[in-house]
């Protein structure tokens, strides 16, 4: 059994189809076929069986396939600290979720590059239902933001993620002073904002942030308008367009000044938690328990939730390399 084997295995099982890991890997098929028929022959069993559309493992290549991920990740993770050690840097892979990456990644990465200044970090903004599959595999060292979901039909145990929550948050609904909700007095039913648009980021609300479970407790389904950015959401509430759950940090300001109003909807605001969340301790890269380490810090704390200026993921330069969510 060798590493060549086990990574060739490992995608073959996680994409479904030989064709499609000789692609991945830019070797023939054959090749494929050869690596998982040593597999075969070490390990005594077929580990999988052609199916309609692609493969179907047995429940000995269900086994390998954990084992094989971990083998392979372990040794691509050793490859990169012992790399990262001769030019005493360190490279980090982070995914943030979007709301996470538009209010506090930027300024969260600026002070921990700062206090690292041997660390080149790459974030890439994705969707909540994906990080743990995601971390599984190693594709990402550590996830800030909203807390991976395991998949459905999938053990937890399996995953072994650890996460620790670093920052509360709030979320109210605010409206122009001029909006029609925005002259109420008195506590508004959920029901009543259903009459007016509901603006949002990209992700929308999601059912696995405490914003989305509490929605989903009242029994309503507003028809919500996704825009590029909470900040092009907030731009739609103050120009009277309609209203938003909004994070309270972020609006503080603007409700003192009047510009916004903060409607006082029944059960809100809804108190949520930013986490990070790795592969357990002895597996996860030991810059990225660092990382998770120093979000918890006062230092970290007031660097995200500081009034004024960007907060978002807006540099361009060698330090961060940012590809934008678009699911």
């Amino acid at each position: 059994m060798t590493l060549s084997q086990l990574r060739t295995f490992a995608l073959v099982a996680r994409l479904g189809s030989l064709h499609a890991a000789a692609e991945a890997l830019g070797v023939s098929e054959p090749a494929v076929s050869s690596a998982l028929a040593a597999l075969r022959l070490d390990l005594g069993d077929p580990i999988f069986v052609r199916a309609a559309g692609g493969i179907a493992l047995t429940p000995g290549g269900r086994a390998l396939a954990v084992y094989a991920q971990d083998i392979v990740g372990l040794a691509d993770q050793a490859r990169s600290e012992v790399a990262n050690a001769k030019n005493d840097a360190g490279q980090l892979k982070i995914a943030a979720t979007p709301t996470f990456a538009e209010h506090a990644a930027g300024r969260l990465l600026d002070l921990f590059t700062t206090r690292l200044p041997g660390v080149v970090v790459d974030v890439v903004v994705e969707s909540p239902q994906d990080l743990a599959s995601l971390l599984h595999e190693r594709a990402y060292d550590i996830e800030l933001g909203a807390r991976p979901t395991t998949p459905a039909g999938t053990a937890v145990t399996e995953f072994r993620l650890e996460s620790a929550a670093f920052l509360r948050y709030q979320r109210a609904f605010v409206a122009a002073p001029a909006d029609p909700l925005g002259r109420l007095h008195g506590p508004v039913a959920v029901t009543q904002l259903l009459a007016r648009p509901w603006f949002a980021g990209p992700a929308g609300i999601q059912d696995s942030t405490e914003e989305g479970r509490w929605l989903a407790s009242m029994a309503v389904a507003p028809d919500i308008i996704r825009l590029s950015s909470e900040t092009d959401a907030l731009a739609a509430v103050r120009a009277g367009e309609g209203i938003m759950l909004a994070l309270g940090h972020i609006v503080r300001a603007e409700i003192q000044s009047g510009t916004l109003v903060r409607l006082p909807v029944v059960g809100t605001p809804v108190s949520g938690l930013w986490w990070a969340s790795t592969l357990d301790h002895r597996r996860a890269a030991t810059m990225a328990q660092t990382l998770k380490r120093f979000v918890g810090t006062a230092d970290a704390t007031a660097a995200m939730v500081a009034p004024g200026g960007s907060r978002g993921l807006q540099r361009r330069g060698s330090k961060f390399h940012v590809a934008l969510w678009s699911k």
